[in-house]
């Protein structure tokens, strides 16, 4: 695409066409301000390039003005001529909005050429007519009350567009000249007469018009209302003044209708309002239309209304809210009884209980005492009862006298006679209560009478005793035996069963408990014959009528229930390995009792435990008391018996006596005692092997620890750990004599440092011996005898020489009688802390010597002041002693 605009622009150039641009722009164009939309503002033309490709549709466009607008726009005429016009959004004021736009027009052909140019809109101010503002413009109603004095009715005003500053005057006018009406120059409207509402004068058109200083001119409506006055009393014009009307009817139901007229607007009654101006909660008034509804029920019956039927009322209309003229009216209602009321009662459902023995002709009920009438009167308030009906009433209840309601009993009401029983001993009687006046109301009324039974049979249990047995094995809620009383009066009345007496025991209050509805006696808990082999009970039976008791002996079974008890029932022994066969272990016996067998029922068994037989009872069976005996010897040697230790069950039963056939059948009740017997090795035993069973046979003594001595590895634990602590110490102690007392060895490479002889002339120096070290040094000393300063470490005691270059060494003078320099005070200098005078690595070990040619360097030569001076100035730190 890039490559055919390229030569489509080529051929254009070669050819001596232009290229494509607006013709007839930039240019400047005026347009009048408020120019309705399509106003023409600027015609142009586009010239096309070489290649005459079109113009691309939508262009040419403003793309952007200044200041932004959307007031113009770009419409095409023809071929390449266009028409910038005015596009209608936004009005064009001169006074109150920009009036000079500069419009950038952007053209493009299909090609992609394009071209742009400013086209600058001036707008032109035109004169305007006045304006009315507001409501005003569009027309006004205007109000003047009938019989006011003639004078100032309204200010009418206008503006000029033109004259933003409102400083030149508008003339006002009536374009219609009215005789009651007149409008200055300035504007004001005067009415000139005086106005009658009522004489036909009720509103008037004016049209008011306003004219510039250039002749131009608008207009405006203004309706003038007269407003009527209100100066006469309304009217009624409805002739009742009493009415009758019926209680009882229904709210909202209109009992008249008042109507009024008013003489200020004949005819019409639209403007009246109705009012009820006594205090009353029976009726309303429709304000508007003057008819009285029914508000609150009408009861004649009760009430103010049953003393005085006649309410009234006093009725008020007037033609306006306040203010305005009123009349009043009295106005009477009298609410006439109807029979709206059926006889009522405080009771309509009535229970008697009658002795099934009453005498016939015995009063039951009478229903005057409980009805009435509420209507107010008669005969509405009048009524009568009908006769009974109900399922057996028939011959047995009736009225005395008809329709009296006064009931009384004319049958039987023997509870137990098969006749009543038919009906259930219970009778349903309905009578109605009626009206005797139309429209005859009716209410029914329901009378139950029950026949009261009466207690003429006693209750009576069904046997004067009972006898029950029961194992003393059963359980708990075993069933024992049932109790029955019955009693022959009708209706049945339910028996309550319960023990008055006995059942007690030593193990429980009461061992049975006894069913209250079905006198089934039941075991509480298992019953014991060898505490209590017989229960006499006494059982109450009670009704609602009656109570009788009854003896009941209930016999526990004997059973064997308890199980042989023995003593010790566990016991530990220790024996002899080589014990004799048939001696009575330790003179061990057991000694057994069972609360429901004799001592011979006794026979002895071991079960468990006992390996190799080794271990009986005598006798086994047939007595209470048994010795335990060696049965057979202990044969460790030979490898038959392994066991050392022996945890003997022994079984007791109580069946001995039981024979074969009665043992099947019989229940045999067994005890247990649990022996722990402790076999002693000789203590000349060995363990021996044998060649021929390849076996190794070994006799272990052991010593059995008890749990019950825990403090002894607890001591002998505390007593090691405070021994082991006292021998640390002291091997401490021992390494830290000696590393004070015995003298360090010299190094190899150390040598004399002055000749035999020579010490008495030699001026004394010091020589360090060090050692290359890691150490962090984080403090500093003057040495006390050189004056150097030395680092060193405050946690290992680690020293160095101070870096030459930072401090210079200051030797000690020598005395001037060559004494040798005092030694240090112990305490002196600033040596690490904890040090001493002995440990000290710089002045405790340094080998002091005279400052003389004969001092030797660190090779072990003779040195000079000046090599020793290198020497002492160089990087080093102190040998440490062994140990630190």
């Amino acid at each position: 695409m890039q490559g055919a605009v390229f030569l489509l622009v080529l051929l254009d150039a070669m050819s001596g066409r232009e290229a494509l641009r607006l013709i007839h722009l930039p240019a400047t164009s005026n347009v009048a301000e408020n120019s309705p939309p399509e106003t023409s503002v600027h015609k142009f033309s586009v010239n096309l390039s070489a290649s005459l490709a079109p113009v691309t549709p939508g262009f040419p466009l403003i793309i952007n003005s200044s200041p932004l607008t959307d007031a113009f726009k770009v419409n095409w005429l023809s071929g390449t001529d266009f028409e910038v016009v005015t596009s209608g959004k936004e009005k064009l004021d001169f006074e109150m909005e920009p009036n000079i736009f500069e419009l950038q027009i952007y053209v493009k052909d299909d090609v992609g050429v394009t071209d742009l140019q400013i086209l600058t809109v001036q707008v032109t101010d035109v004169n305007e007519p006045p304006e009315f503002q507001g409501n005003l413009a569009k027309g006004l109603d205007l109000y003047i009350v009938e019989g006011a004095n003639p004078g100032f009715v309204y200010q009418v005003e206008a503006f000029d567009p033109e004259d933003t500053n409102r400083s030149i005057p508008l003339s006002y006018f009536l374009i219609s000249p009215s005789v009651n009406f007149r409008l200055s120059a300035s504007g004001t409207l005067f009415s000139t007469t005086e106005f009658d509402f009522e004489a036909g004068h009720r509103s008037f058109y004016l049209t008011a018009g306003v004219r510039d200083s250039q002749g131009l001119q608008a207009s405006t409506t203004l309706h003038v209302n007269i407003v009527n006055i209100n100066d006469e009393v309304p009217r009624f014009t409805s002739p009742a003044r009493v009415y009758s009307i019926p209680e009882e009817l229904d709210a909202g139901t209109i009992v008249a209708n008042i109507t009024a007229e008013d003489p200020d607007d004949k005819g019409s009654t639209g403007f009246l309002l109705y009012s009820i101006t006594t205090a009353n909660s029976y009726f309303v008034i429709n304000q508007l239309t003057g008819t009285i509804q029914v508000a609150h029920r009408l009861d004649r019956d009760a009430g103010q209304l049953r003393q005085n039927p006649t309410i009234s009322l006093e009725v008020l209309v007037k033609d306006r809210p306040s203010g305005g003229q009123e009349n009043r009216m009295q106005i009477t209602f009298i609410v006439e009884d109807i029979n709206d009321n059926a006889p009522t009662c405080t009771k309509f459902t009535f229970s008697i209980m009658v002795p099934e023995r009453a005498a016939k002709g015995t009063s039951l009920l009478d229903l005057n005492k409980f009805c009435s009438d509420d209507d107010s009167k008669a005969p509405n308030n009048r009524f009568n009862f009908s006769s009974p009906s109900g399922v057996g009433v028939s011959g047995r209840f009736s009225q005395d006298p008809a329709g009296s309601g006064k009931i009384v009993l004319t049958g039987d009401l023997d509870y137990e006679n098969t006749s009543n029983l038919a009906a259930d001993n219970t009778y349903a009687v309905i009578i109605q209560v009626q009206d005797v006046a139309p429209p005859y109301h009716k209410n029914n009324i329901y009378i139950y009478i029950l026949t009261e039974p009466e207690n003429e049979f006693p209750l009576v249990f069904d046997s004067p005793s009972y006898v029950f047995d029961v194992s003393e094995l059963r359980p708990a809620r075993t069933r024992v035996g049932q109790v029955h009383a019955t009693d022959k009066d009708l209706p049945p009345s339910p028996v309550v069963y319960s023990i008055s007496a006995g059942g007690a025991s030593f193990q429980s209050p009461n061992i049975f408990w006894i069913n209250p509805r079905t006198g089934e006696l039941q075991l509480v808990t298992k019953a014991d014959y060898e505490t209590t082999p017989v229960y006499i009970l006494r059982i109450q039976a009670t009704s609602s009528e009656d109570t009788s008791s009854v003896t009941v002996t209930v016999n526990i079974l004997e059973e064997n229930d308890e199980k042989p008890i023995c003593t010790p029932n566990s016991y530990f022994l220790a024996i002899p390995v080589g014990l004799r066969v048939g001696t009575n272990i330790q003179n061990f016996k057991l000694t057994c009792t069972d609360l429901d067998s004799s001592p011979r029922s006794f026979r002895y068994s071991i079960g468990s435990g006992n390996v190799n037989s080794h271990f009986t009872f005598s006798p086994s069976a047939g007595s209470n008391v048994t010795s335990l005996l060696l049965a057979t010897r202990f044969d460790y040697a030979s490898g038959l018996d392994k066991i050392w230790d022996y945890k003997l069950l022994v079984h007791i039963t109580d069946g001995n006596l039981l024979s074969g056939r009665r043992k099947a059948k019989a229940r045999v009740e067994t005890g247990t005692v649990t022996l722990s017997i402790s076999i002693i090795p000789d203590p000349t035993t060995i363990a021996t092997t044998t060649s021929r069973p390849q076996i190794i046979r070994q006799v272990l003594r052991k010593n059995v620890y008890s749990s019950s001595a825990w403090y002894v590895p607890f001591v002998i634990t505390l007593g090691s750990m405070l021994l082991l602590g006292l021998l640390v110490f002291l091997f401490v102690q021992l390494a830290k004599a000696i590393h004070r007392h015995c003298p360090c060895k010299a190094g190899k490479h150390q040598k004399t440092l002055v000749k035999k002889g020579e010490m008495k002339n030699t001026k004394r120096g010091v020589l360090v011996e060090t050692i290359q070290m890691n150490s962090v040094f984080d403090g500093e000393a003057i040495d006390p005898v050189t004056g150097a300063v030395y680092e060193f470490n405050s946690k290992t005691g680690a020293r160095k020489w101070k870096d030459p270059s930072t401090q210079m060494p200051r030797w000690q003078e020598p005395s001037p009688h060559g004494a040798a320099p005092s030694r240090p005070v112990a305490g002196e200098g600033a040596g690490p802390p904890g040090s001493t005078g002995e440990q000290d690595g710089l002045s405790g070990k340094a080998q002091v010597e005279d400052a003389n040619p004969s001092s030797r360097n660190q090779d072990g030569k003779l040195g000079t002041p000046k090599s020793r001076n290198t020497a002492l100035t160089s990087r080093a730190s102190p040998k440490l002693h062994p140990g630190k």
